[in-house]
């Protein structure tokens, strides 16, 4: 886990602008398959893309406890503008079990949480490639309680190992969080009140009790 500086995120975001520039520009619509943590963070971010990729939602989150959680979460995307296509992954509880092992006793913001975004998003990217995406990416970045610079570092080392083009994540930026909320609440969305696997809910729990 490399540390980013400020100014490679500010960099990366110019980038990421330009990139959005130049294929508007060449009026060409290139395939994304979107990593989606919830149908809430979607909202904005389904917004902010359409217009300038094919974009087929995720959703891949086997670290949701418990499985009645995962399904409600499940049901909101039918709230996402018609039309929008979404592709659902297996609840595969074991993998990520397997994928935190080592981790499974640390707190949130923790080497736990990284390998939980690298599994969800190695799967993501793996399914884009053996279906012919030209890129992926995740809504894990829209939320203030996501490590941004993580997702990147995952995101291009993914990259790298799959050969499948990684679309640079920083989904929060201009308000995109406070967008999501407003986008969401308008559409009348369940917003779940913890991140998703069982630590994380109890934690929210506890935090309850003080």
């Amino acid at each position: 886990m490399e540390k980013t500086n400020e100014n490679q995120i500010i960099s990366n975001y110019k980038e990421f602008k330009e990139k959005l520039k130049n294929i508007k520009n060449s009026g060409i619509r290139p395939t994304l398959l979107l990593h989606v943590c919830c149908a809430p963070c979607s909202t904005y971010v389904l917004d902010l893309l359409k217009d300038y990729f094919e974009v087929t939602l995720y959703y891949y989150n086997p670290n949701i406890y418990p499985e009645s959680e995962y399904q409600m979460r499940k049901m909101e995307f039918l709230k996402l503008p018609q039309g929008s296509k979404i592709l659902y992954g297996e609840y595969e509880v074991r993998k990520y079990i397997e994928a935190i092992e080592e981790y499974k006793d640390l707190g949130e913001f923790s080497p736990r949480c990284y390998q939980c975004y690298t599994l969800r998003m190695e799967e993501t990217a793996k399914y884009a490639k053996s279906k012919g995406f030209d890129y992926f990416t995740t809504t894990l970045s829209v939320s203030p309680y996501k490590n941004q610079q993580w997702i990147n570092e995952i995101g291009y080392a993914i990259q790298d190992k799959y050969k499948i083009a990684y679309l640079y994540s920083n989904f929060k930026k201009s308000e995109g969080y406070k967008k999501s909320v407003r986008m969401s609440n308008k559409a009348e969305m369940y917003r779940q009140e913890y991140c998703g696997c069982q630590r994380s809910l109890e934690d929210s729990l506890r935090k309850k009790d003080i």
